[in-house]
């Protein structure tokens, strides 16, 4: 096989005995991954849990609720922690926020499990209902003024993702699992498939052969030309970026 100057680095050409034979021995890891994750999940079951008050304010579009009306009847409550730049136009919101979220669609297999998934933003409710409508992200939507943050992320740095897992019984709301960082990778799928191809997530950080393709050095994995990935394809369609703040 010929490369061109213009091509990355690539595997090794070989016969489809090889090839099979090679793949098989990485299922073994692969299976082994797959039975681990599933011991962790059974571990994460088995955690305790911590009371927190259901009657923690969050402003809906209607107004003001509490925690409690997150959980819209259900007995569980997944709640990502959006991260805000208050007063700041959509361009300079956070992009890892918006990427994630661009990727929860369909909800209706997490209700039918009693769950009800929600954004909670951790910035001024009309700037974030405005994000999320030029987004057209459809789930429950809410802000949290920063004295309810700091009940429901207490211990933790306001700011930051997060994804933090409810439990209601009757009244009573418990805390049961919470996680940030690389953890809020639970709700992607583009990464999951993109780490099933040869180049993977083409990041710097990621050990792959000399030569493989990667995005420049220090180039924010989740934005391109100065905004999220993400909101291209919403300005294409003719949808306003206008948050309110005189900024877009």
């Amino acid at each position: 096989m010929t490369k061109s100057q213009d091509e990355p680095a690539a595997p090794k050409v070989t016969d489809r005995q090889t090839f099979q034979a090679e793949l098989d021995a990485l299922r073994v890891r692969e299976k082994a991954h797959t039975r681990e994750g599933d011991a962790i999940a059974a571990a994460r079951r088995r955690l305790p849990m911590v009371a927190v008050d259901g009657t923690t304010p969050l402003i809906g579009d209607r107004g003001p609720v509490p925690l409690l009306d997150a959980f819209e009847g259900r007995r569980m409550l997944i709640a990502y922690y959006f991260m805000w730049h208050a007063g700041h136009p959509a361009p300079e919101q956070c992009e890892g926020c918006t990427w994630y979220t661009s990727q929860v669609r369909e909800l209706d297999y997490i209700h039918s499990r009693d769950t009800t998934y929600a954004t909670i933003c951790q910035g001024p409710h009309d700037e974030a209902a405005r994000y999320r409508d030029f987004m057209g992200w459809q789930m429950p939507w809410y802000s949290a003024p920063r004295s309810s943050l700091e009940t429901l992320l207490v211990g933790r740095p306001i700011g930051m993702m997060f994804i933090v897992c409810y439990l209601r019984r009757g009244s009573e709301v418990f805390e049961t699992y919470w996680t940030t960082r690389r953890g809020v990778e639970a709700m992607d799928n583009s990464y999951r498939l993109l780490d099933l191809t040869v180049y993977g997530r083409q990041e710097a950080w990621e050990d792959s052969p000399s030569g493989w393709l990667k995005r420049r050095q220090g180039k924010a994995s989740y934005r391109t030309d100065g905004r999220p990935i993400a909101q291209w394809a919403r300005l294409k369609a003719g949808h306003s970026d206008d948050l309110g703040t005189g900024k877009h």
